[in-house]
């Protein structure tokens, strides 16, 4: 299998097991009481992908990342540029001196690797990752996910048809397209078809328009397509005549043929002056690698997006809710978890609230943003769209709000003695048993963690002393278990009283495990 080489590449190929565990610290919970499945986290994405390990390792079903094109392109919002100060304050950091020779690819390279490797440990077996990216950086993507996601896992290079005509993007071609990577963690139990796609009660194609209508799409265009013999007038279902928009002084014309709009007037909509078409899926038709922008969407549809949302366009360029709704479709089930560590403007939460209401669903979003606005942007336009914005009903949910706290372990060996007991706890029991703590577990014993399949765990741990696994301690215990895992700073009980009594000795802070 052809792999990719660039400088740096020794430096950050295992660096993700590095990344010192950070916990996340919430701040507020918008929407709900208590702390809500849904979050959005602020902070350098690499250290916010290590803190989702103990939960989430395994257990995400689907991933859209949108990272920087390595355009150089320092005018957007998203600083889509590898000089970043923050990039080039980490590559400083992991690569050295050795970073300052790096060219534009190789330092994007340096950035995208330790994130990807944490991104494929996060994924289920049954999940999948879409990935956004042009012509910059394709090549090298499509190489690098080969190595972290392999080869047989590749499902397809989705076209994305991003805008028609236009400005001219380079000195010989207009670019209209970009692509979406996707890849299966396990190709054998990944299954991307219509099962999965929800279904509005009228069967309509999920198509969102600037409206916030679904199933519908204009019948008017603006384009390069234009015809004459395409202008002529419909008459609506209430008497009112219809004719193609003028749109920004230029006339349209309908994308239907006067005999096809007579043969289907049935699948017409008129509302708000405009006519609309309904779009069907037809069954067992299988998601198709070209994405069109007349049913996805593009850039001008995500611009509309965020401008319905604030009034302005504090973000450039979003992806279209349509599309990530149609990403999101064909790859999860109503119960999904999915997550976005390159959130932006927060479009993939968008998407999901949205199809939660649709079909009632109960999928949840992590987002991930390590920009200022996190919260004025990304958390702002997530509780406009819960609670409705212009004319759009709100979605409803709620999400909690984190940031990247202090890591576990200082130095990656001493115990961070300023975290709260109960977080290190939490961390110790969900890394043994992959559960959660429950805090209906009594126990007479301060140190006593929970059990799992007939094991109990146990934390002796005192910042301020020094812990002894010895007969004082063992004659606290009152729960009986086949087998103990008893954490403490030392151990007195010889190996063949641990054998004895079934207890399994790990040493704070040895024994802790590293993600």
């Amino acid at each position: 299998m052809p792999t990719l080489d660039w400088i740096g590449k020794d430096k950050v190929i295992n660096h993700h097991l590095d990344v010192p565990y950070r916990v996340l610290e919430k701040k507020y919970t918008f929407g709900a009481d208590n702390e809500s499945e849904n979050k959005i986290i602020k902070g350098d994405n690499l250290e916010a992908l290590k803190s989702l390990l103990p939960e989430y390792a395994g257990r995400i079903d689907c991933i859209y990342i949108d990272p920087p094109y390595n355009t150089g392109n320092e005018k957007w919002v998203y600083n889509d540029n590898v000089n970043d100060p923050k990039l080039k304050k980490w590559l400083g950091q992991v690569v050295g001196q050795e970073g300052e020779d790096l060219s534009r690819h190789d330092k994007w390279l340096c950035m995208m690797y330790p994130r990807l490797r944490l991104l494929h440990k996060l994924l289920s077996e049954n999940g999948a990752i879409f990935i956004s990216i042009d012509d910059n950086e394709q090549a090298n993507l499509k190489l690098v996910c080969n190595e972290i996601f392999g080869t047989r896992n590749f499902i397809a290079q989705f076209v994305w048809k991003k805008k028609q005509g236009g400005g001219n993007d380079s000195n010989f071609v207009v670019i209209e397209h970009e692509y979406v990577f996707c890849y299966a963690k396990n190709i054998k139990q990944f299954n991307m078809g219509l099962d999965k796609i929800y279904q509005l009660d009228n069967k309509l194609y999920p198509f969102r328009d600037t409206k916030g209508e679904y199933g519908l799409v204009t019948l008017d265009k603006t384009s390069i397509q234009f015809s004459q013999s395409l202008v002529y007038e419909i008459i609506g279902p209430d008497g009112i005549t219809y004719y193609p928009r003028i749109v920004k002084g230029k006339q349209a014309c309908w994308r239907w043929s006067k005999t096809k709009v007579n043969n289907q007037y049935d699948e017409l909509v008129f509302k708000n002056g405009k006519v609309y078409t309904k779009y069907y899926r037809p069954e067992g038709v299988t998601p198709k690698s070209l994405l069109i922008d007349s049913i996805y969407g593009r850039t001008e549809s995500g611009n509309d997006d965020i401008k319905a949302i604030f009034k302005n366009k504090p973000f450039d360029y979003p992806k279209p809710v349509m599309l990530l709704s149609h990403i999101i479709s064909i790859a999860t089930n109503n119960n999904s978890t999915i997550l976005d560590s390159f959130a932006g403007s927060g479009t993939t939460a968008h998407a999901v609230l949205n199809l939660n209401k649709e079909d009632g669903g109960n999928r949840k979003f992590i987002l991930i943003e390590m920009m200022d606005y996190a919260e004025t942007i990304t958390a702002e336009r997530v509780k406009r769209v819960i609670n409705g914005y212009s004319d759009v009903e709100g979605t409803g949910g709620d999400f909690s709000f984190y940031e990247i706290g202090e890591p576990l372990l200082i130095n990656n060996e001493y115990l961070n003695e300023n975290l709260d007991k109960s977080i290190i706890r939490d961390y110790i029991f969900f890394m043994e048993t992959k559960q959660k703590i429950e805090e209906n577990d009594t126990s007479d014993n301060e140190y006593y963690l929970g059990y799992k399949n007939d094991v109990g765990y146990y934390f002796y741990y005192d910042k301020n002393n020094i812990t002894n696994l010895d007969y004082k301690f063992l004659s606290v215990i009152k729960q009986k278990y086949n087998n103990y895992i008893i954490y403490a700073d030392k151990c007195t009980l010889s190996n063949n009283e641990l054998i004895k009594f079934n207890i399994t000795f790990k040493k704070i802070p040895r024994d802790i495990t590293r993600l």
